[in-house]
């Protein structure tokens, strides 16, 4: 099979960064993945997907070193910035601890890419730099215009949300800038199998409800997507040349006891939460834009149930 090309992926051993690496391998692409250290054993499952032996090489990165990044990008035709800091829990410092490694980080990213001479770079942000914004009108379905507002995310304290609304405009003015290809890509809650050892933030979510057995549970709408589908999205945005500015990938709205019912129905004898208090309102966000571009997604069901069977076999509903 001819080379696809070659391409690097940030942050390859997360929970998403490990399915796109999966997904390009397994489309013929040679990958650069960068991770903090790659001797790491929870980097193992890496080098164990398919054709990971051949076409797969792991550098030792740091969002904050910008010659690592050079290093890791070098004779790439594309970058995937998939990469990011995720607290699981609060931060004392949000600033230095969220805030900078996000911006900063991306911008090494980019400004890396740029020196490489990378033809085009997909920058994953999320859903929470779109749907922060109190002055977008109520009920109106929020699409790629609507960003976060960074002043609402301080006062509320939200500085996940607003670290990715700074990291991701700050990419697209970078581009506009210095002429680099930048194309963003905005995911919701993240749902589907895990490949790596570690349970990730989004995946702490679901296997919860699973195990938790929460006494009272706020019944509040999420806007879900698979792993699988986002890594699709990903590769499709980078390899259309007409993919432009940013994307919002989203599936599904679902409520926290509409999702409880269904994997009930499937998995009967799991620590469910006992009650619901009615909460919040419907985020309604708009993937149309990736859905002209041809993205599809998976029914919800599919994702529930191939996520539930992973963490089956990395035993965390034990």
């Amino acid at each position: 099979m001819a080379e696809k090309g070659r391409v690097c992926v940030t942050g390859a051993g997360g929970y998403l960064g490990s399915w796109v690496v999966k997904l390009l391998l397994s489309k013929g692409y040679t990958v650069h993945g960068t991770v903090r250290e790659p001797r790491d054993e929870k980097y193992a499952h890496l080098n164990k997907l398919e054709k990971a032996s051949e076409n797969l090489m792991l550098f030792k990165a740091d969002l904050l070193d910008y010659n690592s990044l050079y290093a890791a990008f070098a004779g790439c035709n594309g970058v995937f910035h998939v990469a990011s800091p995720v607290p699981s829990s609060t931060v004392p410092n949000p600033e230095i601890e969220l805030i900078e490694p996000a911006v900063k980080g991306t911008l090494n990213v980019l400004k890396a890419c740029h020196e490489a001479k990378v033809k085009r770079v997909v920058v994953v942000s999320s859903g929470a730099a779109v749907s922060l914004n109190p002055e977008w009108p109520k009920g109106q379905v929020k699409d790629e215009t609507c960003w976060s507002d960074k002043e609402y995310c301080r006062t509320t304290k939200n500085w996940y949300c607003l670290s990715k609304t700074e990291a991701e405009s700050e990419a697209l003015e970078y581009a506009k800038r210095s002429g680099l290809d930048v194309v963003t890509v905005c995911p919701t809650l993240i749902f589907g199998p895990i490949l790596q050892s570690t349970v990730n933030a989004s995946s702490l979510v679901l296997i919860k409800l699973l195990k938790e057995g929460y006494e009272s549970l706020e019944n509040k709408p999420r806007t879900i997507v698979d792993v699988r589908d986002v890594a699709e999205a990903l590769l499709l945005v980078y390899k259309k040349p007409e993919a432009e500015g940013r994307y919002i990938c989203t599936a599904h709205i679902t409520r926290t006891r509409d999702m409880v019912d269904k994997l009930r129905s499937i998995y009967p004898n799991y620590n469910y939460p006992k009650n619901f208090t009615e909460g919040g309102d419907e985020e309604k966000l708009s993937s149309e834009k990736l859905q002209r571009l041809g993205w599809s997604y998976r029914p919800l069901e599919e994702s529930l149930v191939d996520s539930v069977a992973s963490y089956q076999e990395a035993g965390l509903l034990d």
